[in-house]
């Protein structure tokens, strides 16, 4: 079974090596865990999963390998730990059914009265409120009501007795999902690079400590507050394609907003042209021309485009392309201008990459970046950042 749990987590993606199955095996032979369910899982995870991304993945694995194995209980009246009967159990809070349902009593005797009842028991039971069986009141079995009931086996069907890895709580953090706020922070504080610069008003209490001892007497050691020193510009696509992204460039935003002290941000349509805006309602009466942005902003700023990249490709390649206004110089050029100026310049696309080679003008900006274009998933944005801290501006 463990080999054939190997195998699973790497179908599914989850790199687990010979070394791991091994420290896995040694681990249970040592004894470091407690004998429940919940134990073996626990460390399972630990020895298996280096990526938070993968936990969602390892929960589904485990499910498939370990569902019925860990649970089937009550089958035979066999002597069974203790322990192991705690990991089953299961409460259920319906104030409907409560009213129905009395409990046995304590945990204590809910527990000596399942061991009883397993000795005396023969064969499965359906229906009822003593055996243990299912669709019952009696609080063993499954799929029946009891306010201090055990679960012996099966689904739940009123998901109160769900076990741990059935949960699946790390759902939202599956790298190949799109992504929430809270994740879009986690992946762009790879960027992040602390310096610290200006006025010296936070007290250094290791060099304050250090110092005081070597001169005698205290000797108080100031120095300028840590912050993150990476400058970031970013080129938001708006309208058109980009609608039904908006939510997910909002949660991009404001993520942004939060982790860069140094941001600036322009909004185009579609492809750049010679000129950005910072207000979508006055787009047309205050707009920033392009060639100010390239020339304000130094060579040091990492550069992020996040667009859908679908128009057609004569927006990219000629003049006049633009289903706007008439453009006198191609997209394409104004985009190769910004990559030449920013050596550190990614395109972040919302659109599923597996659509990608179907669009003419995802193929073409896609060169234009040299590559450097990622999905919007928590896989895609780890992979651009680490392209940015890469690229050195």
């Amino acid at each position: 079974m463990f080999l054939n749990f190997i195998d699973e987590l790497r179908a599914a993606g989850i790199p687990a090596s010979l070394k791991e199955h091994l420290v896995l095996l040694e681990a249970l032979d040592k004894g470091v865990i407690e004998q429940t369910p919940e134990a073996f899982y626990y460390l399972s995870r630990a020895t298996f999963v280096k990526d938070e991304g993968l936990l969602d993945r390892f929960d589904q694995v485990f499910h498939k390998v370990f569902d019925g194995v860990l649970t089937d209980y009550g089958q035979q009246p066999v002597e069974i730990p203790e322990d192991w009967l705690k990991a089953l159990a299961e409460r259920y809070f319906s104030p409907e059914e409560m009213e129905a349902v009395k409990a046995l009593g304590t945990w204590d005797e809910i527990m000596e009265t399942l061991k009883k009842r397993l000795e005396e028991q023969q064969g499965r039971h359906q229906g009822g409120s003593k055996w243990v069986g299912t669709g019952g009141t009696s609080p063993f079995g499954h799929s029946g009501y009891n306010p201090e009931g055990v679960r012996i086996g099966g689904e739940s069907r009123h998901k109160s007795a769900v076990k741990v890895w059935e949960k699946r709580e790390f759902a939202n953090l599956d790298s190949s999902r799109e992504l929430g706020t809270r994740n879009i922070k986690v992946a762009l504080r790879r960027l992040r690079r602390f310096a610290r610069e200006g006025a010296a008003d936070e007290l250094d209490l290791d060099a304050t400590i250090s110092g005081t001892a070597r001169q005698g007497w205290l000797d108080v050691v100031m120095r300028p507050e840590r912050h993150n020193a990476v400058k970031v510009l970013l080129f938001l696509d708006v309208g058109g394609s980009m609608d039904p992204f908006v939510t997910l460039v909002e949660e991009l935003f404001s993520a942004a907003t939060a982790e860069f002290k140094n941001l600036e941000f322009f909004y185009f349509h579609n492809c750049l042209y010679e000129g950005v805006w910072q207000d979508n309602t006055r787009r047309w009466s205050q707009r920033t021309p392009t060639w100010d942005v390239l020339h304000k902003y130094g060579h040091d700023y990492k550069v992020i485009f996040v667009g859908d990249a679908a128009m057609s490709p004569y927006e990219i390649s000629h003049p006049g392309g633009s289903v706007e206004h008439m453009n006198e110089e191609a997209g394409a050029v104004w985009l190769q201008r910004v990559v030449q100026t920013y050596p550190a310049t990614v395109w972040l696309n919302p659109s599923a990459e597996r659509h990608w080679s179907y669009t003419s003008s995802v193929r073409i900006i896609r060169e234009i970046m040299g590559g450097a274009m990622y999905s919007l998933t928590l896989d895609g944005l780890d992979a651009a950042m680490r392209e940015l801290t890469r690229k050195k501006g």
